[in-house]
């Protein structure tokens, strides 16, 4: 089973591109989608941020606004935050991958905002970095309810530039070109991918020895 590793930046056109590869026909597990059923109501995380946090909860779901501004600026409160958070979406990837392998999906995509700086991308047969120009990129951005100037500043700081996630990526999608071009590069990414072998799921002892301690 192939695994893709999709990233980049905010802004960048990433979701986008992970629809296109779900249109394309691969299974894409969405780090972002699962951080939101976590803080839903019934949400596994409801309860230990609530009690890290107070007073984020309304009618037993987690007000994100209220939660940025606990953690906005504060790397030790982010950290305490992401401590209950990433175990429980790193099990949810788990999951995914588990069933993908048993299914037989010859691919597969991995679809984690900050996969690179996680390191999370060794466990990837290849990463997949969306871009676009900083005119196109920064309008997308700034037309978010709620965005300002001073918080996405804070967001570019906390991510790695996007020439290094460049530098680092087996393939580009620039999404500053067009739907229908973005669209025709994630169909060549898929054709490529598709004849490789990829990895064995579950990992063997060893890569199954990082999976576990890269998420400790």
């Amino acid at each position: 089973m192939v695994i893709l590793g999709l990233t980049g930046s905010i802004g960048m056109g990433k979701t986008t591109v992970s629809r296109y590869f779900r249109s394309l026909g691969l299974p894409v597990y969405d780090a972002d989608a699962e951080v939101h059923k976590l803080m839903a109501k019934g949400g596994r995380a409801v309860k230990a941020i609530e009690e890290t946090f107070p007073d984020v909860a309304r009618k037993g779901t987690i007000n994100r606004v209220a939660l940025g501004k606990q953690v906005f600026g504060d790397a030790e409160a982010l950290r305490r935050l992401e401590s209950i958070l990433h175990p429980l979406v790193w099990q949810a990837e788990r999951r995914f991958l588990g069933n993908a392998a048993r299914h037989g999906v010859p691919v597969v995509v991995l679809d984690v905002p900050l996969l690179l700086e996680a390191e999370a991308d060794k466990l990837c047969d290849a990463v997949v970095v969306v871009t676009a120009p900083p005119f196109v990129q920064k309008p997308r951005v700034m037309s978010r309810p709620g965005m300002t100037e001073e918080r996405f500043q804070a967001i570019m700081e906390e991510q790695m530039p996007d020439a290094e996630k460049r530098m680092r990526a087996d393939f580009i999608i620039n999404t500053g070109r067009g739907k229908s071009d973005g669209l025709r590069q994630a169909k060549s990414i898929v054709k490529v991918t598709s004849s490789w072998r990829g990895h064995h799921w579950p990992p063997n002892a060893s890569a199954r020895k990082f999976y576990q301690e890269s998420r400790n």
